[in-house]
């Protein structure tokens, strides 16, 4: 379904599209008419997020509203929506509606991001093929109703939480160059919990189709970059103190950043008279008391017993507060229900009536719950008025509670003197709130004892120090409030994608799997058809191929080369236009021994050190085979690093030590790694070797070996036999062969060798690299190969077609 009236909001320049599951409207229908209507909801962080921007700002919303609008009434609705409040409804069906939201992310995506896994079937929902199928449905509708709207050019899409986590694929499959942003509001797990997702994979690229992802902490970041890690062979770099991922050529960065609260929205609510009454009254109500609070909806991972088992032991241990300090715990309604919320809500009643029991008295109740629909004056009369505020979750993205108890507490007009204002925080460890205040005491909500000690320790704080904590959370509050955040994270959003028009894209991949390939606009295929003109034209050819990755497979479990990369290789090799060398890594036993067929053909082994011409030359080296004493230095080292790090080895190589930890944990061994090089190069550091840090390893070799000088080594070799070359092909698939296309290219302009020839670099894979030219895999260099052996052979056919000719004349 088109929206209608979607004309009324074109506009040349940029707007911001905030997509998320629900509106930031209220929907009311009139019992009378049966008519509806809508209003902003003020409390909504979709609407608050605006003042991060100028007012002239134009921003677009796109989500469900909470509401059951029949299908006869939603062309209605959607024109009203459009015209009167720039917003898109998607309208799911009622079914898939509960499917997406209540089903995949109440009961699956949800309980797992706070670490609750489904080990029986009375403990959560196992995972169902059919939500998650309604999950990417709803996903699909919400991107339908962005491309409807959206000017891709110059519109910023930013997408909150995880209900729309694929969301991102469908946009960046549509539109290569949308400006994408992404901000999960909830905890992302750790890779242990993550990884048992089945479609694990799915939700990570949908992510990394986006541009800017946002966390709340840096622990949800590092554990979303360790499942990238761990799951698709990813790694980040910190680039001028932001972090990247490069993903198939485009950078995705990420931004960690917690939200803040509406500042103007809490104050103007405190300075309304019926927060100032109800302030007073609650005074009244706990005069001579401590008051603590505790804000929370009810679920099981807001801690709410445990909160209650700690304010028992509390009373148990303290015995001198029994009669000075109330608990009061509001409880929110619960945002999902079944069988646990069920469970939470009777265990808190009898855990509360039980402490009331015990240490209460004919007008004392220790524990006062409140278990209703709170309206927010009431609130934040409460928050104004607690001498300690209380925050026990077991596991929560952010937590928003304890930053409005501090603004709260500085007070609006509730404040009538001006004596300084105080506050005291207990917050668990596990809250993403928890990293920002600094000043509030960080309590582990499982061990009850210690929770009740720290909520001694505030009760009993000094008004100083109250105070001059206070101060701290209110100065960093009252900065960070909701419009800094939005205002940061687009900032940060623009920067990411600032690049995106001065390089090609292409849309690699299929269904979620889709992702965009972003490169150098002179980046192309190299394809058969272009190359062999050039090929048969040339009279002298140098020919470069990498081994592993290029002519095998690294996956391969044989690494010796089959007989189709033989028989390419020795028609290639028979042409006398051409001078092959295999370019490799490996020692020059295992190499000699695999291609011992292909007489003719050249070897490079270990990166250049040893060099032979053809299976009738000896090996030769320009290096000096003595001096190897670093090699003593080196081995020990290597090896303590080799016995600390399971699944890690040392490779023996005449010229090189290699250490590998492919075979290690990811993050281990990438952390090991860096140690050793750090290492390495502070023993190093007067020899004359250098230390090199690849994919998988960390190799000393002497100075000057390289792929490159190898090349470089071959044409000389050539030019000075009087055979120089009139076009050279190079192909290679790792870091090693970009010092091989660098210094051929380098050789191939040098003014001293007076050559020009056709240059033909090639990657295998589609990444960014200094080649011009790529192929997709290693049967891709095979077809190509192929097809110039097949061109000298019918060039040879051709010519010897011409010399019979001419004999009988």
């Amino acid at each position: 379904m088109t929206v209608p009236g979607t004309e009324v909001t074109s506009s040349p320049r940029e707007r911001k599209i905030i997509v998320a599951n629900t509106l930031p409207l209220q929907s009311k229908r009139d019992p009378e008419t049966g008519k509806w209507s809508f209003s902003w909801d003020e409390d909504s962080l979709q609407l608050q997020l605006k003042d991060g921007f100028p007012p002239e700002t134009e921003f677009l919303y796109v989500g469900s509203l909470n509401a059951d609008i029949s299908p006869n009434e939603q062309e209605e609705i959607s024109q009203t929506l459009i015209t009167k409040f720039n917003s898109v409804a998607t309208f799911l069906p009622k079914d898939l509606q509960e499917m997406y939201y209540r089903g995949f992310c109440k009961h699956q995506l949800w309980p797992l991001f706070h670490y609750m896994l489904p080990m029986f079937p009375d403990h959560g929902d196992r995972f169902d093929r059919k939500l998650w199928q309604a999950y990417v449905s709803a996903n699909k509708i919400f991107s339908d109703r962005v491309m409807e709207v959206i000017n891709p050019e110059d519109d910023y899409v930013w997408i909150q939480d995880y209900h729309l986590m694929v969301l991102p694929t469908f946009l960046r499959k549509r539109f290569n160059r949308i400006k994408l942003g992404f901000f999960l509001h909830s905890p992302f797990p750790s890779s242990e919990i993550y990884r048992t997702l089945p479609v694990r994979d799915e939700i990570l690229r949908g992510l990394l189709n986006c541009d800017l992802i946002g966390f709340h902490t840096f622990d949800y970041a590092r554990h979303f970059l360790s499942c990238c890690s761990r799951m698709l062979g990813l790694d980040y770099q910190s680039k001028r103190g932001h972090i990247g991922l490069d993903y198939f050529g485009r950078t995705v960065f990420i931004k960690i950043l917690p939200v803040g609260v509406h500042m103007g929205r809490l104050e103007s609510v405190l300075n309304l008279p019926a927060t100032a009454a109800k302030t007073k009254e609650i005074q009244e109500e706990f005069k001579g008391k401590k008051l603590v609070l505790g804000i929370d909806d009810m679920d099981i991972f807001k801690g709410i017993s445990l909160k209650l088992l700690a304010m028992e032991s509390l009373f148990n241990t303290y015995w001198h507060l029994r009669g000075k300090v109330v608990l009061v715990q509001i409880v929110n309604p619960a945002r999902t229900s079944g069988k646990d919320v069920e469970e939470a809500k009777r265990e808190t009643y009898v855990t509360a009536k039980r402490i009331n029991e015990r240490y209460g008295s004919p007008g004392y109740k220790p524990i006062v719950l409140i278990d209703r629909l709170v309206p927010r004056y009431e609130k934040s009369a409460y928050y104004a008025a607690a001498d300690c505020c209380l925050v026990n979750a077991v596991r929560d993205g952010m937590n928003l509670v304890p930053y409005k108890y501090i603004v709260c507490r500085q007070g609006g007009n509730l404040k009538e003197d001006s004596s300084p204002r105080t506050s005291t925080l207990v917050v668990s460890e596990f809250i993403g709130c928890s990293p920002s205040l600094s000043g509030a005491i960080r309590v582990n909500p499982w061990d009850v004892d210690d929770v009740a000690q720290a909520v001694n320790s505030a009760l009993k704080m000094s008004e100083a120090e109250k105070q001059l904590r206070h101060e701290k959370h209110y100065n960093y509050i009252s900065t960070h409030d909701v419009g800094y955040w939005a205002k940061s994270f687009m900032q940060d959003l623009e920067r990411a994608c600032k690049d995106h028009y001065s390089k090609r894209c292409w849309g690699i991949g299929f269904g979620l799997g889709f992702r965009v390939l972003s490169l150098s606009p002179s980046f192309r295929k190299l394809s058969v058809e272009h190359i062999v003109p050039v090929y048969r034209k040339a009279q002298r050819r140098a020919i470069f191929l990498d081994y592993d990755g290029t002519l095998v497979p690294e996956s391969s479990i044989t690494q010796d080369p089959s007989a189709e990369v033989l028989s390419v290789l020795k028609a290639l090799c028979d042409d006398a236009k051409n001078t092959v060398f295999i370019v490799s890594g490996r020692g020059p036993e295992s190499l000699s021994e695999w291609l011992s067929p292909c007489e003719n053909l050249g070897i490079a082994a270990e990166h250049g050190y040893f060099i032979r011409w053809n299976s009738k030359k000896e090996w030769e080296t320009c290096y000096s085979s003595t001096g190897t004493e670093w090699k003593a230095m080196v081995e020990p080292v290597m090896r303590s690093y080799m016995e600390a790090t399971d699944g890690s080895s040392i490779e023996f190589k005449e010229s090189a030590l290699v250490w590998h930890h492919q075979d290690a944990d990811p993050d281990f061994g990438s952390c090991q790694a860096k140690e050793l090089l750090d290492h390495l190069e502070s023993v190093l550091a007067n020899e004359p070797v250098v230390v090199k840090r690849g994919q998988h390893i960390v190799e000393v070799k002497p100075q000057g070996v390289s792929k490159g000088l190898a090349c470089e080594k071959v044409i000389r070799g050539m030019v000075e036999r009087g055979e120089p070359p009139e076009m050279v092909i190079c192909i290679g698939d790792d870091r090693s062969d970009e010092d091989m296309f660098e210094g051929m290219l380098s050789t191939v302009t040098n003014p001293e060798l007076l050559i020009q020839p056709e240059v033909f670099a090639c990657t295998v894979g589609r990444k960014p690299s200094k080649a011009k030219y790529f192929l997709d895999d290693v049967a891709d260099v095979l077809k190509l190969l192929k097809g110039l052996g097949d061109s000298s052979l019918s060039l040879k056919t051709t010519s010897h077609t011409e010399v019979a000719f001419e004999s009988i004349f």
